[in-house]
């Protein structure tokens, strides 16, 4: 009856031995995964050991051993000194120089200049408003003749538009030449004030002609024959171009309705649409520049003289209007222009090239080159730019290097390396904590408490007979 108990303390007995020899001679274990050795081995080589395992494509991802990630690549030893120096600011990057030239890093220094925001935008030419006139009747008639009947066409001062039949303008010939012969009647009289009455009547019905647009040359030629013409004429005020022609001969009209309307387009205006997070730069008396597809090659030179008060609600712009003169009228009213306003001069503003900024949406930054072939990410505050060269209000002195090409590789490696030190101040501050604790638990602790002992355990024959084998069998089967 006692085979039983006897074969079942040898198994065990082998058990634990087995157990004991696997754990001595682990290191000979041939389930050591694939790439392992080879990482260790270079860590020991440098007498580093790595303090955690990063993951090569996300350094958030770590592995407080050796693995692979689900594409099969390794994972990156983390050793303490990957954070940097303690005087250096996260994520500094240290390239060796045969890499930097590899990569095709190249250093400018930032510098001091005069410098003004330029602010490119589409702008439109439109005649000057100050110089357009639109002709109306003074009286109710017929047109009699178009000396002037094509739109587009030049005028000079003073020549003739068109004449005009009013019985109006007629009677009014009529009275000035009643007038006439009064005053020679009674020019001569021996009272004063029918001398003067005579005098006065003339020169109301002359003036009356006058304001009814009779122009003097007629006014001259009446005084002089005599006799009252049928049609007169209109002059034009001032040298321009016919925008718009309303009329035709024969065709009735009123003061009502506009018969011509003449532009001076030797002074033009160009309305600029401004977006409003770059109006606040724009000031009256900035100097313009206008450039067409047109005339390739030629630029016009303008002045902001209006900055309009309201914003065009379909495209959120402002209207900003420039005054140019154009002797040859080389700017046409509808051309469209590209427009670049020279804005915000400042005469001692620090800047840099546009391509040393590196953008990451919340935060602008520049790599400041600190020594030779250690690039410092540095935060920087922006103000204008202008022709690829960026103002920097803070962040970075005149005469500092930065980084201006090859920003990309570098930006990688800098937040790599600021991730890593992260995460080494994060696994620094939680061993404190665990020391801490440990501490605290083994306070209350203590090894000669009277419950404990070991008295108790065996594993000799003596518990045989308090065990009943009676339900197994070393063979197969039950035991009936």
């Amino acid at each position: 009856m006692n085979r039983y108990p006897m074969g079942l303390t040898a198994v065990l007995l082998v058990g634990i031995g087995a157990g004991v020899w696997l754990s001595g001679y682990q290191p000979q274990i041939p389930w050591i995964v694939l790439g392992l050795e080879s990482a260790v081995a270079a860590g020991n080589e440098a007498g580093k050991k790595p303090l955690f395992w990063r993951n090569p494509m996300n350094p958030a991802i770590t592995s407080p051993v050796f693995t692979k990630d689900e594409m099969g690549m390794d994972y990156l030893p983390v050793y303490a000194d990957d954070g940097g120096a303690a005087d250096e600011p996260a994520g500094t990057v240290k390239i060796d120089p045969v890499t930097v030239q590899n990569i095709g890093v190249r250093t400018v220094k930032a510098k001091r200049q005069v410098f003004s925001r330029s602010v490119r935008a589409l702008g439109r030419v439109i005649a000057d408003e100050t110089r357009i006139t639109r002709l109306h009747p003074r009286t109710e008639g017929w047109i009699e003749k178009l000396f002037i009947n094509k739109t587009g066409e030049p005028v000079r001062k003073d020549d003739i538009l068109f004449s005009i039949y009013s019985p109006k303008l007629v009677s009014s010939q009529h009275e000035y030449l009643l007038a006439l012969r009064n005053l020679k009647t009674l020019g001569e009289s021996e009272y004063p004030d029918i001398r003067d009455g005579a005098l006065q009547m003339a020169e109301i019905s002359r003036e009356r002609l006058q304001l009814l647009d009779v122009p003097e040359h007629q006014i001259r030629e009446l005084e002089q024959s005599g006799k009252t013409f049928k049609a007169l004429h209109v002059h034009s005020p001032f040298d321009g171009i016919v925008m718009k022609l309303n009329v035709s001969e024969g065709e009735y009209v009123t003061p009502k309705s506009e018969l011509y309307r003449l532009a001076d387009l030797t002074r033009v205006w160009v309305q600029v649409d401004v977006y409003e997070h770059e109006l606040p730069w724009v000031r009256i008396g900035d100097k313009a520049q206008l450039t067409l597809k047109s005339m390739p090659g030629r630029t016009f030179e303008g002045t902001v003289s209006y900055i309009y008060p309201y914003a065009e609600a379909k495209t959120r712009t402002i209207k900003v209007r420039l005054e140019l003169d154009n002797p040859q009228l080389a700017l046409k009213p509808d051309m469209f222009a590209d427009v670049t306003l020279n804005t915000g001069l400042q005469k001692d503003a620090v800047v840099v090239p546009d391509s040393a900024i590196v953008r990451s949406g919340e935060r602008e930054q520049i790599f400041v080159v600190r020594a030779p072939g250690k690039f410092e990410p540095r935060a920087v505050t922006l103000g204008q730019n202008s022709d690829g060269w960026v103002q920097v209000l803070d962040g970075v002195k005149a005469g500092e290097e930065v980084v201006a090409s090859a920003l990309f590789l570098i930006d990688s490696e800098s937040k790599l390396r600021e991730a890593t030190a992260k995460m080494l101040e994060a696994a620094k501050a939680e061993a404190s904590d665990g020391e801490t604790a440990m501490d605290m638990d083994m306070q209350g602790m203590s090894m000669d408490a009277p419950d404990m002992s070991m008295d108790e355990m065996r594993l000799d024959s003596s518990a045989s007979d308090e065990m009943d084998m009676g339900g197994f069998s070393l063979d197969e089967g039950s035991r009936p």
